[in-house]
Protein backbone atom coordinates (compact mmCIF):
# COMPACT_ATOMS: atom_id res chain seq x y z
CA UNK A 1 0.00 0.00 0.00
CA UNK A 2 1.49 3.00 -0.80
CA UNK A 3 1.31 6.55 0.76
CA UNK A 4 -1.04 7.78 -1.73
CA UNK A 5 -3.36 5.12 -1.58
CA UNK A 6 -4.77 5.62 1.78
CA UNK A 7 -5.23 8.36 3.99
CA UNK A 8 -2.99 8.99 7.46
CA UNK A 9 -6.10 7.55 9.49
CA UNK A 10 -5.32 4.08 7.79
CA UNK A 11 -1.97 4.23 7.50
CA UNK A 12 -1.22 4.54 11.57
CA UNK A 13 -3.91 1.97 12.24
CA UNK A 14 -1.67 -0.61 9.70
CA UNK A 15 1.34 0.51 11.45
CA UNK A 16 -0.23 0.17 14.81
CA UNK A 17 -1.20 -2.91 13.82
CA UNK A 18 2.29 -4.03 12.77
CA UNK A 19 4.14 -3.66 16.09
CA UNK A 20 1.87 -6.85 17.57
CA UNK A 21 3.57 -10.05 17.70
CA UNK A 22 3.98 -12.54 14.69
CA UNK A 23 2.48 -9.10 12.20
CA UNK A 24 4.05 -7.80 9.44
CA UNK A 25 3.47 -4.57 6.87
CA UNK A 26 1.29 -7.57 4.98
CA UNK A 27 -0.69 -8.77 7.50
CA UNK A 28 -1.13 -5.59 9.26
CA UNK A 29 -2.75 -4.39 6.23
CA UNK A 30 -4.89 -7.50 6.21
CA UNK A 31 -5.89 -7.00 9.79
CA UNK A 32 -6.58 -3.34 9.26
CA UNK A 33 -8.72 -3.80 6.30
CA UNK A 34 -10.45 -6.53 8.67
CA UNK A 35 -11.74 -4.40 10.62
CA UNK A 36 -12.93 -1.50 8.72
CA UNK A 37 -14.80 -3.98 7.23
CA UNK A 38 -16.50 -4.74 10.44
CA UNK A 39 -17.27 -1.58 11.70
CA UNK A 40 -19.97 -2.16 14.06
CA UNK A 41 -19.40 -5.71 15.16
CA UNK A 42 -15.21 -5.87 15.50
CA UNK A 43 -13.58 -2.38 15.20
CA UNK A 44 -15.73 -0.03 17.41
CA UNK A 45 -16.23 -3.21 19.94
CA UNK A 46 -12.44 -3.40 20.12
CA UNK A 47 -11.71 0.03 20.82
CA UNK A 48 -14.02 0.36 23.63
CA UNK A 49 -12.60 -2.86 24.97
CA UNK A 50 -8.65 -1.53 24.44
CA UNK A 51 -9.58 1.51 25.95
CA UNK A 52 -10.91 0.07 29.16
CA UNK A 53 -7.83 -2.40 29.51
CA UNK A 54 -6.15 0.86 29.13
CA UNK A 55 -7.63 2.54 31.90
CA UNK A 56 -8.64 -0.29 34.23
CA UNK A 57 -5.64 -2.93 33.83
CA UNK A 58 -2.52 -3.04 36.03
CA UNK A 59 0.64 -5.16 37.09
CA UNK A 60 -0.14 -6.67 40.85
CA UNK A 61 2.20 -4.97 43.19
CA UNK A 62 2.37 -8.52 44.63
CA UNK A 63 3.43 -10.90 42.31
CA UNK A 64 3.37 -9.10 38.66
CA UNK A 65 0.15 -10.55 37.18
CA UNK A 66 -2.48 -8.18 34.77
CA UNK A 67 -5.98 -7.62 37.22
CA UNK A 68 -8.18 -4.98 37.94
CA UNK A 69 -8.00 -5.32 41.48
CA UNK A 70 -4.93 -4.68 43.91
CA UNK A 71 -3.58 -7.12 44.64
CA UNK A 72 -4.77 -9.77 41.19
CA UNK A 73 -7.31 -11.97 41.86
CA UNK A 74 -4.53 -14.96 42.25
CA UNK A 75 -3.29 -13.28 45.01
CA UNK A 76 -5.92 -12.75 46.53
CA UNK A 77 -7.68 -16.49 46.05
CA UNK A 78 -8.02 -19.01 49.62
CA UNK A 79 -6.99 -22.14 49.65
CA UNK A 80 -3.51 -21.64 47.77
CA UNK A 81 -0.60 -22.36 49.93
CA UNK A 82 1.27 -19.60 50.56
CA UNK A 83 4.60 -20.82 51.46
CA UNK A 84 5.22 -22.03 47.84
CA UNK A 85 6.32 -19.60 45.32
CA UNK A 86 6.53 -20.16 41.48
CA UNK A 87 8.68 -17.39 39.47
CA UNK A 88 7.62 -17.08 35.90
CA UNK A 89 8.70 -15.06 32.99
CA UNK A 90 5.81 -12.91 32.07
CA UNK A 91 1.98 -13.54 32.74
CA UNK A 92 1.57 -15.44 29.82
CA UNK A 93 3.38 -18.33 31.65
CA UNK A 94 1.40 -17.57 34.82
CA UNK A 95 -1.78 -18.20 32.97
CA UNK A 96 -0.64 -21.07 31.00
CA UNK A 97 0.02 -22.79 34.72
CA UNK A 98 -3.11 -21.79 36.01
CA UNK A 99 -4.90 -23.50 33.00
CA UNK A 100 -3.51 -26.91 33.89
CA UNK A 101 -4.44 -26.41 37.18
CA UNK A 102 -1.40 -28.26 38.75
CA UNK A 103 0.07 -25.16 40.62
CA UNK A 104 -1.89 -24.16 43.58
CA UNK A 105 0.60 -21.65 45.35
CA UNK A 106 1.39 -18.33 44.40
CA UNK A 107 3.25 -16.53 41.89
CA UNK A 108 6.11 -14.36 41.02
CA UNK A 109 6.66 -12.55 37.62
CA UNK A 110 10.03 -11.31 36.81
CA UNK A 111 9.02 -9.69 33.48
CA UNK A 112 11.48 -10.93 31.52
CA UNK A 113 14.62 -12.73 31.37
CA UNK A 114 18.76 -11.73 31.60
CA UNK A 115 19.55 -11.21 28.07
CA UNK A 116 23.18 -9.92 27.58
CA UNK A 117 22.02 -9.39 23.48
CA UNK A 118 18.93 -7.23 24.18
CA UNK A 119 20.51 -5.38 27.17
CA UNK A 120 18.27 -6.41 29.82
CA UNK A 121 20.08 -6.80 33.29
CA UNK A 122 18.65 -6.98 36.67
CA UNK A 123 17.65 -4.24 37.28
CA UNK A 124 14.84 -4.44 34.28
CA UNK A 125 13.35 -7.38 36.11
CA UNK A 126 11.40 -7.86 38.93
CA UNK A 127 13.98 -9.35 40.74
CA UNK A 128 14.73 -6.87 43.86
CA UNK A 129 10.47 -7.62 44.83
CA UNK A 130 11.03 -11.47 44.97
CA UNK A 131 14.06 -11.23 47.36
CA UNK A 132 12.30 -8.54 49.67
CA UNK A 133 9.03 -11.60 49.81
CA UNK A 134 11.71 -14.12 50.67
CA UNK A 135 13.32 -11.78 53.17
CA UNK A 136 9.68 -10.97 54.67
CA UNK A 137 9.41 -15.02 55.63
CA UNK A 138 6.78 -17.69 55.19
CA UNK A 139 8.20 -18.90 51.92
CA UNK A 140 9.34 -21.92 52.25
CA UNK A 141 10.13 -23.35 48.59
CA UNK A 142 11.26 -20.97 45.24
CA UNK A 143 10.17 -22.62 42.13
CA UNK A 144 11.95 -21.19 39.58
CA UNK A 145 9.58 -21.65 36.37
CA UNK A 146 11.95 -20.75 33.80
CA UNK A 147 11.64 -21.08 30.06
CA UNK A 148 14.65 -23.74 28.99
CA UNK A 149 16.29 -21.31 26.53
CA UNK A 150 19.59 -19.91 27.44
CA UNK A 151 18.70 -16.55 28.74
CA UNK A 152 15.88 -18.91 30.69
CA UNK A 153 18.52 -20.77 32.78
CA UNK A 154 20.92 -17.86 33.06
CA UNK A 155 18.50 -15.81 34.79
CA UNK A 156 17.36 -19.12 36.65
CA UNK A 157 20.63 -19.68 38.16
CA UNK A 158 21.11 -15.45 38.87
CA UNK A 159 17.94 -15.83 41.01
CA UNK A 160 19.17 -18.82 42.65
CA UNK A 161 22.17 -17.38 43.42
CA UNK A 162 20.33 -14.40 45.32
CA UNK A 163 18.92 -16.44 47.39
CA UNK A 164 21.35 -18.66 48.83
CA UNK A 165 21.51 -19.00 52.52
CA UNK A 166 17.85 -16.99 53.02
CA UNK A 167 15.90 -20.26 54.19
CA UNK A 168 13.92 -21.37 51.19
CA UNK A 169 14.46 -24.47 48.82
CA UNK A 170 15.24 -23.67 45.82
CA UNK A 171 14.09 -25.94 42.80
CA UNK A 172 13.03 -25.51 38.91
CA UNK A 173 10.87 -27.40 36.23
CA UNK A 174 12.89 -30.54 35.33
CA UNK A 175 11.15 -33.51 33.18
CA UNK A 176 8.65 -32.63 30.50
CA UNK A 177 9.77 -29.04 29.34
CA UNK A 178 12.02 -29.72 26.40
CA UNK A 179 15.16 -27.38 26.07
CA UNK A 180 13.94 -24.60 24.00
CA UNK A 181 10.59 -24.69 24.85
CA UNK A 182 7.97 -22.20 26.43
CA UNK A 183 5.67 -22.93 28.42
CA UNK A 184 2.47 -20.80 26.85
CA UNK A 185 3.26 -23.70 24.26
CA UNK A 186 3.24 -26.58 26.09
CA UNK A 187 -0.16 -28.63 26.80
CA UNK A 188 -1.33 -29.38 30.15
CA UNK A 189 -0.12 -32.41 30.82
CA UNK A 190 3.55 -31.66 30.30
CA UNK A 191 3.13 -28.74 32.71
CA UNK A 192 1.84 -30.84 35.52
CA UNK A 193 4.77 -33.64 35.12
CA UNK A 194 6.93 -31.09 34.99
CA UNK A 195 6.23 -29.48 38.21
CA UNK A 196 5.99 -33.09 39.92
CA UNK A 197 9.27 -33.29 38.71
CA UNK A 198 11.04 -30.57 39.90
CA UNK A 199 14.46 -30.36 41.66
CA UNK A 200 16.92 -28.32 43.39
CA UNK A 201 18.91 -25.93 41.50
Amino acid sequence: MSQNSAGPEILRLIELISRLPGLGPRSARRVALFLLKRRDTLLKPLADALAEAGEKIERCKVCGNFDTVQPCAVCQAGGREDALVCVVEDVPDLWALERGGAFRGRYHVLGGVLSAIDGITPDDLNIPSLVTRVEAGGIREVILALNATVDGQTTAHYVAELLEGKGVSVTRLAHGVPVGGELDHLDDGTLAAALRSRRDI
